[in-house]
C-alpha cells in the first residue's frame, strides 16, 4: 500500500509543479542571492566622513638599477571617501600625504586640484571629485552609494622601497573648512580615518554663488565668453599676477583644445605658429569647406600664445585693449600695478557636434612660463559665476560675461639642484665666505666626470666671489692651504647659476645690526626692472632702511623685505670682459646696498647663530638656493668697528695712565 502511494506521488509531482510553480522555489530563497561585501569596521562606526587608502601591488620599471632608492616601480592603490553623516559635503577635498616621490599618472573618479596628470605628488596632493564633486547623505538618497561615496583608482610611479608592497602615505584627511580629522590609523595595507564636523568652527559669511566660488592663487587666469554664435564665440583671457613675489618676463601661455576648436583671430596677443595645413587636414577643414584658412590665427591643438610688444598697443586690428601689449611682462603689484595684469581676446570656431550657441568647452591643460622666472603649476579650469564688466556705454551699469572659468596657477618650490639663482653667505667675524651650493642650478650641461656634483663647495676669501667660477680654483686651493683645510682630489662642480646674491653680515651691536646684499649677474643679458625679496623671519620685523635700493616690507607678516633698484638704476647689466681680456677675468654685473635693522621689542635675537641670515631669498620671483651652513665664529674672528671700539678705548686709557705715571716720576 505504501509503495503504491509513493508511486502515485511521483506521477502527480510534474502536474503539481506546473500548477504551482512557486512551490518549487520556496526552499531556494536566499541560497543564490549575491553576497554583499562586508563594510570595514571603521566605516560602520564612523558618523561623519570616512576615508581609506588601500595599497595594491607594484612592479619594477625600467631602467633596472642596483640603487634601491633610485629604482622606479609602478603601483596601484584605491582611495575611498564616504559620507556617513547627516550633512551633505559640498566640494569634497581629500588630501593624500604621499612622501616617496610618487608620480600620479591617472586617477578615476577624481582629479588633482594641484595640476594635470602626470603630477609629481612627492609632497602630497589633494583629490577633488570628478564628476561627483559633492557627497550627499545616505538619508537623502536611501543609501545610494553612487551618490554618497567615491572610489578613486590610482595608478602611478613610486621610487625606492623593498619587496612588492606599495608604501602607504603619511596621512589622509579631509581638507574642507570646518572639518577635523584625527591621525589616520594603518593596518596591513590599508589606512583609514573618520573625520567629523568641528563644533567650534564658525563659517564665514560667503556670497552665494551658482558655481564654485573664486579662489586665490599666485596667478589667476579667467576665461570669459563675451559673445556667442552657433559656430563660434568670442573669449577673453585675463591673467592677474596676485603674488607679491611672482613675476613673468616674455610669458608663453599654452593649453589644449579638446573638441577640435581653432583660433580664427586674436587681439592683444598672437600665436607663435601659424600653419593653415593643420586646419585643412582636420575635422575643421572638412566642416568649413569654403573658409580661407590662410587667414586663421592658429590651427594647433596646443597653441603657444605670446604677448604683443609695446609698439602694437594702439594698433587698430591687434591692439587697443587695456593691459595688453607689454612684451610679456607681468610684475608684482608692489612694483607696478599697471603691469601686473594682461588681457587678450580670441575668436574661437567650433566643429560638430557643438554647433549651437550654448555649447562652450574651455581648453584644458593650461601651462604658463617665462624666461628665467619661477615655475608655475596650473590647475584645471573651474566654472565660476560670470565676470562683471563696466558697461561700455559709460553708464553706471554692469555687463556680465555669458560664462566664465577660472584657472589657478601657483609657484612651485624648486627641487634641490634645480634653482635658477643661488645665495652665498659671509660675515664680519669670519674671513671665509660660504659660496653657492655645488650644482645649485643643475649640472646637466657639464661633465661631472671632471668634478664632484655632490661635494660641499670650498670656502673662499670674500673677494673671490667677484670672479667667475673658472677663475676661482687657484685662489680656493691657496686659501685652503692657508687655513689648513683639506682639498679633495675631485673638486666640487660650479653652481651654474646666472644670478647670485651675497648676504654679508656687516655688524651686530646691542640694539641693532646691519647687512650688505650684493647682486651678481653672470649672464650675457642685462636684467631690467629687477627685484629681490628676503624672508628674515622674526628679525625682519626690525627692518629700518635700505640705502641704495627702494625697500619695503611685504604684508601681512612684514617679515619679508622687498627691494628694487632706484628709478634710473633698476638695470642689472650682464657680464663684461676685464680690462685686459687675455689676462683679466670677466666682471659680472653688480649692485649692492647696506640694510639696517633694529632689535627693539623683538626678544632675544641670535644674529650670528642664524637670525641674521635670510630663510628664503627670491630674485625676480624665482626662489634661490641657500647655503646649508652659516659662517661660524672662531677665536681669530674679526670685530666690527663698533665692537672693536671698547678695545681701542681700553688701549688709549692704558697708554695715558702709563704716560702720566712716567711723567710724574720725572
Amino acid at each position: 500500500m505504501k509503495i503504491r502511494l509513493n508511486l502515485l506521488l511521483l506521477l502527480l509531482l510534474p502536474l503539481i509543479i506546473l500548477l504551482f510553480p512557486t512551490l518549487s522555489l520556496a526552499q531556494d530563497y536566499g541560497d543564490d542571492a549575491p553576497a554583499k561585501d562586508t563594510p570595514p569596521p571603521g566605516l560602520v562606526r564612523c558618523n561623519g566622513v570616512y576615508m581609506s587608502y588601500s595599497s595594491g601591488g607594484r612592479e619594477k620599471l625600467y631602467p633596472r638599477t642596483h640603487n634601491a632608492t633610485a629604482q622606479a616601480w609602478s603601483f596601484k592603490a584605491t582611495a575611498m571617501i564616504v559620507n556617513t553623516g547627516i550633512e551633505e559635503v559640498k566640494g569634497w577635498q581629500m588630501f593624500v600625504g604621499f612622501h616617496h616621490r610618487e608620480i600620479i599618472v591617472s586617477a578615476t573618479g577624481a582629479v588633482s586640484s594641484d595640476g594635470d596628470f602626470p603630477y609629481d605628488a612627492s609632497n602630497g596632493t589633494t583629490f577633488i571629485g570628478s564628476p561627483n564633486t559633492d557627497l550627499k547623505t545616505s538619508i537623502a538618497t536611501a543609501g545610494d552609494y553612487t551618490q554618497i561615496s567615491t572610489n578613486i583608482e590610482i595608478t602611478g610611479t613610486v621610487f625606492g622601497g623593498k619587496g612588492t608592497a606599495t608604501p602607504l602615505p603619511k596621512t589622509i584627511k579631509l581638507t574642507n573648512d570646518g572639518w577635523q580629522c584625527p591621525a589616520a590609523t594603518s593596518k596591513g595595507g590599508t589606512m583609514q580615518v573618520c573625520c567629523k564636523r568641528n563644533p567650534k568652527f564658525k563659517a564665514k559669511e560667503k556670497v552665494k554663488t551658482k558655481f564654485t566660488p573664486r579662489r586665490r592663487g599666485d596667478l589667476n587666469i579667467i576665461y570669459d565668453i563675451l559673445q556667442a554664435y552657433t559656430s563660434n564665440y568670442m573669449a577673453q583671457v585675463t591673467i592677474d599676477n596676485t603674488s607679491p613675489l611672482g613675476r613673468l618676463d616674455h610669458w608663453n601661455l599654452t593649453w589644449e583644445w579638446m573638441r577640435g576648436e581653432f583660433i580664427y583671430s586674436m587681439r592683444g596677443a598672437y600665436a607663435a605658429e601659424k600653419n593653415p595645413s593643420e586646419c585643412l587636414h582636420s575635422k575643421a577643414g572638412q566642416f568649413y569647406g569654403d573658409l580661407d584658412f590662410s587667414q586663421v590665427a592658429n590651427c594647433q591643438k596646443k597653441p603657444i600664445i605670446k604677448d604683443l610688444p609695446a609698439e602694437r598697443k594702439d594698433d587698430n586690428i591687434t591692439g587697443k585693449l587695456p593691459f595688453c601689449c607689454k612684451n610679456g611682462t607681468l610684475l608684482p603689484t608692489l612694483m607696478d600695478p599697471s603691469k601686473s595684469k594682461a588681457i587678450f581676446q580670441l575668436q574661437v570656431y567650433k566643429v560638430p557636434p557643438d554647433q549651437n550657441r550654448t555649447a562652450f568647452f574651455p581648453p584644458q591643460h593650461w601651462k604658463i612660463d617665462g624666461i628665467v622666472n619661477p615655475q608655475y603649476k596650473c590647475g584645471l579650469p573651474v566654472r565660476v559665476d560670470p565676470t562683471g564688466f563696466p558697461d561700455p556705454s559709460g553708464l553706471q551699469a554692469t555687463t556680465y560675461a555669458i560664462a566664465s572659468w577660472q584657472v589657478i596657477c601657483n609657484i612651485t618650490k624648486p627641487k634641490p639642484q634645480a634653482a635658477r639663482c643661488c645665495v652665498s653667505f659671509s660675515a664680519f667675524y669670519n674671513d671665509s665666505a660660504i659660496p653657492c651650493n655645488t650644482c645649485a642650478c643643475g649640472c646637466e650641461d657639464i661633465d661631472t666626470d671632471t668634478c664632484n656634483a655632490n661635494a660641499r663647495p670650498l670656502l673662499l676669501p670674500p673677494d673671490t666671489l667677484l670672479v667667475p667660477f673658472d677663475n676661482r680654483t687657484l685662489k680656493a686651493k691657496v686659501w685652503a692651504k692657508q687655513k689648513h683645510m683639506a682639498v679633495p682630489k675631485k673638486l666640487p662642480c660650479p653652481d651654474n647659476c646666472g644670478i647670485s646674491l651675497n648676504w654679508h653680515l656687516n655688524s651686530d651691536y646691542s640694539d641693532g645690526w646691519s647687512a650688505r646684499v650684493t647682486l651678481f649677474n653672470w649672464g650675457n643679458n642685462a636684467v631690467e626692472d629687477w627685484f629681490a625679496a628676503l624672508d628674515l623671519g622674526k628679525a625682519g620685523l626690525g627692518y629700518e632702511n635700505v640705502y641704495s635700493f627702494n625697500g619695503s616690507r611685504v604684508p601681512p607678516k612684514n617679515q619679508t623685505i622687498f627691494f628694487q633698484g632706484l628709478r634710473g638704476m633698476n638695470y642689472l647689466i650682464g657680464i663684461t670682459n676685464g680690462t685686459n681680456p687675455a689676462r683679466d677675468p670677466q666682471i659680472p654685473g653688480k649692485m649692492q646696498s647696506v640694510i639696517s635693522f633694529k632689535k627693539r621689542n623683538l626678544g632675544n635675537l641670535n644674529i650670528p647663530g642664524g637670525d641674521g641670515f635670510p630663510k628664503r631669498v627670491f630674485f625676480n620671483g624665482k626662489e634661490c638656493e641657500l647655503p646649508k651652513h652659516f659662517p661660524k665664529k672662531s677665536s681669530g674672528k674679526r670685530l666690527s668697528g663698533i665692537r672693536f671700539l671698547p678695545s681701542i678705548l681700553l688701549t688709549v686709557t692704558t697708554f695715558f695712565a702709563i704716560t702720566n705715571r712716567f711723567l710724574s716720576g720725572l
